[in-house]
């Protein structure tokens, strides 16, 4: 894991957003020959994801692309937010504070791309993973050694829920 300087405070992080394609998965989009769509998601993100919401914090997606594959994705984790074939993600973003009562000072995002960087530049902690573009990768705070799809989410929920001081009570949870 890599990071940048932390000018964040880890206590006021309530809410972290996470782009789906060059985030959550590895950027690449199957589609066969009937137009059914298919994307691999890494397990281990996944459960970092349930990590996060079990103890508490607010998890969201928005991305560009609408797909089944995420809407199902989403629902197997239990996150609820999912904002889907978003053109303007800072729109998103900002109703997302709106309806959650949030202040930018208590989110994190995770984006790849120049579409990703309103978010970005707004919220405390901006995440990438490794191979996000080098736009992305300026402004994060926090980089993941990983790339998209092959544990980079998982680096940033520990990165979280260890700033947090809540990675050594999960543990307990399961060598107990």
């Amino acid at each position: 894991m890599s990071s940048a300087s932390h000018e964040f405070a880890f206590s006021k992080i309530r809410w972290i957003g996470f782009d789906v394609d060059g985030v959550m998965t590895d950027g690449g989009i199957v589609l066969d020959d009937r137009g059914i769509e298919s994307k691999r998601f890494n397990s281990r993100d996944g459960h970092g994801l349930k990590l996060l919401l079990r103890s508490g914090l607010l998890v969201s997606i928005i991305t560009g692309r609408k797909s089944d594959v995420v809407e199902r994705r989403a629902r197997e984790i239990g996150i609820d937010s999912v904002r889907q074939g978003v053109i303007d993600k800072i729109v998103a973003y900002e109703e997302i504070l709106k309806t959650l009562n949030l202040k930018p000072e208590e989110t994190a995002f995770a984006g790849d791309d120049v579409v990703d960087l309103p978010i970005m530049t707004r919220c405390a902690l901006p995440m990438a993973p490794a191979d996000a573009s080098p736009e992305a990768l300026r402004i994060a705070k926090f980089v993941s050694s990983s790339r998209a799809g092959h544990g980079a989410v998982r680096e940033m929920t520990e990165f979280i829920l260890k700033g947090k001081g809540l990675w050594e009570s999960i543990m307990k949870g399961y060598l107990s």
